[in-house]
């Protein structure tokens, strides 16, 4: 279809703000985002739609058309419900561009628009199966109330007569016609899906598994016949659905792939609300996170851990546990990097962690709203809420352990209430070993549970020792426990703040003056020198030094914090100072 129709129909409410001599571009898809960077998934002649929360001042508009008219789309329409009348700073960008802006009129759904492009599409090439995808139009348009993705999977089956599913990454079901598919089936074409993905074919990709064969569709994929975005697959790939589809595609006509393309579209609606409405949980583990890494007061913790509680474990109405879940994804072959720098592995390891930590065991897309996490860095950073235990009277003098909703807790029942590491990996280890291939690895750190804010911080730390013990292990996919760390690694974390302080305190801050006062090195010696077993030849090589300049070093150490380096007491209190600073 071409960008001059979408003009002359009246109930999308659209208003023409510049590029008139380009309204005869064709259109092949539409995309809703608010990325201040969308170029991963745009193929090349999509109508964009944006409810304009990318833009924070003027200075954004510029950089994100240039994005868009690079990647070809053939349009871009602006709602008007965030800002009222469209900025003028995208005006002019857009007419820079040569990019066509349309005003959507804030009564006017952007699910009404993608349902019009998509039937008009779909509907030039496959002629009488535009019925299906106006019925899916006019139920997906009346939002969640309307069935979602079940109705037009529901739809696929009753006129197409093809059963299909919508699977996460890890082969979750979110959204299925008929019955459930089996945990380790879904686990399998997931695998498939990221394999195939990751050596850059398009899609579907064909599947057999147990006699059976499968066509994988990705959900983000406009176009059967659209280039592929110039981007790295690997920022994506462990995050994106999928749609399977118990038939081989591979013979089906064009106007049949066109057709289940526009599906696709229809469900990345779906996927829009659910990201949309996580929005908020990551925002609240941020929040904490930063609290809790600025050294903050545990009233003050506290205090955003009560408005996170009730979001997160919505009517319980018990102060509940936290653990802490830390984890993160590394790419051994920087070169592969996309075209505008080095892949952000946070983001990657966000997506991948709000996927690990929902129960395979519950379907659709809305089984994740207890997962709050925030990424910082190249790390993604879990608060996961526990029920408060509670002890539920059996028979007079006996008890057993149950969560504050009411049902019995395994966990509690061993002794550890909670999440174990073992336990997160178990059914999603072979998917997303698939997707990190050859050059990647995801290791993951779990804590204990903690009763209050004090012990959060604790906690983080916790699970961050755990996630290094995790690194050390062979394989693609590795996680490690509390339980599994040893020494001062498991205690130094509880150690409460103010202690940390004062104990780091009295034995370096004197180091710290002199260095900053005569750029002495003083700390970076003590450290060479604990590491070195206290052997002045290796530390003096390692530090290139003359073993004469380390002992006035080290005297130097000695003499500003009355230790004695030559006593095991003395190199153990430093050496917990530095671990503890």
């Amino acid at each position: 279809m071409r960008l001059r129709a979408l003009l002359e129909t009246d109930a999308l409410g659209l208003r023409l703000l510049g590029g008139e001599d380009e309204l005869d571009r064709t259109v092949r898809g539409v995309m809703t985002t608010d990325l201040r960077d969308p170029s991963r998934y745009l193929s090349g002649g999509e109508l964009v739609l944006t409810g304009l929360a990318w833009r924070r001042d003027a200075a954004d508009s510029e950089p994100f058309v240039r994005i868009l008219a690079g990647a070809g789309v053939a349009g871009l329409a602006a709602g008007e419900a965030e800002l009222g009348d469209i900025p003028s700073d995208l005006v002019e960008a857009c007419l820079h561009h040569r990019l066509p802006l349309f005003a959507v009129h804030e009564t006017v759904a952007f699910a009404t628009i993608t349902e019009y492009v998509v039937r008009q599409v779909s509907g030039e090439r496959a002629g009488d199966l535009a019925a299906v995808v106006d019925r899916h139009r006019r139920l997906m348009t009346s939002g969640p109330a309307g069935g979602g993705p079940e109705v037009v999977l529901d739809l696929l089956t009753s006129d197409l007569d093809l059963r299909a599913w919508v699977l996460s990454p890890t082969g979750r079901q979110i959204a299925g016609a008929g019955a459930p598919l089996p945990g380790p089936l879904g686990a399998a074409l997931a695998g498939h899906h990221l394999a195939a993905t990751r050596t850059g074919r398009r899609g579907p990709h064909r599947a057999a598994v147990a006699g059976t064969t499968y066509s994988l569709f990705p959900i983000r994929n406009t176009g059967r016949g659209a280039a592929p975005a110039a981007r790295d697959v690997r920022e994506s790939v462990l995050s994106d659905w999928l749609l399977a589809v118990e038939a081989d595609a591979s013979d089906w006509p064009a106007a049949r792939l066109d057709l289940l393309q526009g599906v696709t579209q229809l469900i990345a609606v779906e996927r829009d609300r659910r990201d949309a409405a996580r929005t908020v949980r990551r925002r609240l583990a941020q929040e904490v996170l930063e609290l809790v890494q600025a050294g903050a007061a545990p009233a003050e913790i506290a205090a955003r851990l009560r408005v996170a509680a009730p979001v997160l474990l919505p009517g319980l109405g018990v102060a509940p546990q936290w653990q802490v879940v830390v984890a993160r994804v590394d790419w051994t072959d920087p070169g592969q990097a996309a075209a505008a720098g080095e892949i952000a592995s946070g983001p990657v390891a966000q997506a991948l962690l709000e996927e690990i930590l929902v129960d395979p065991a519950v379907s659709g897309p809305d089984s994740a709203d207890r997962i709050a996490v925030a990424h910082t860095g190249d790390e993604a950073i879990a608060l996961v809420p526990l029920p408060a235990i509670v002890t539920a009277p059996t028979e007079p003098g006996e008890g057993t352990e149950v969560d504050a909703a009411g049902g019995e807790d395994a966990d509690a029942l061993d002794g550890e209430p909670g999440l174990h590491a073992d336990a997160l990996l178990a059914s999603v280890r072979e998917p997303l070993s698939a997707g990190l291939a050859e050059d990647g690895r995801l290791t993951l750190g779990v804590s204990a549970a903690v009763h209050s804010a004090e012990g959060l911080r604790g906690a983080l730390e916790e699970a961050r020792h755990a996630r290094r013990v995790a690194a050390a292990r062979p394989g693609r996919v590795c996680a490690a426990g509390h339980h599994e760390l040893a020494s001062h690694v498991l205690l130094l974390p509880f150690v409460p703040d103010d202690v940390r302080r004062a104990f780091t305190a009295r034995l370096l801050d004197p180091l710290r003056d002199y260095d900053r006062r005569h750029r002495a090195e003083l700390i970076e010696t003590l450290e060479a020198f604990l590491d070195c077993d206290g052997s002045w030849t290796r530390c003096a090589a390692r530090l290139h030094l003359h073993v004469n300049t380390l002992r006035y070093r080290v005297g130097r150490i000695e003499q500003l914090t009355g230790r004695d380096l030559s006593r095991l007491e003395d190199k153990l209190d430093f050496f917990l100072a530095l671990r503890m600073s």
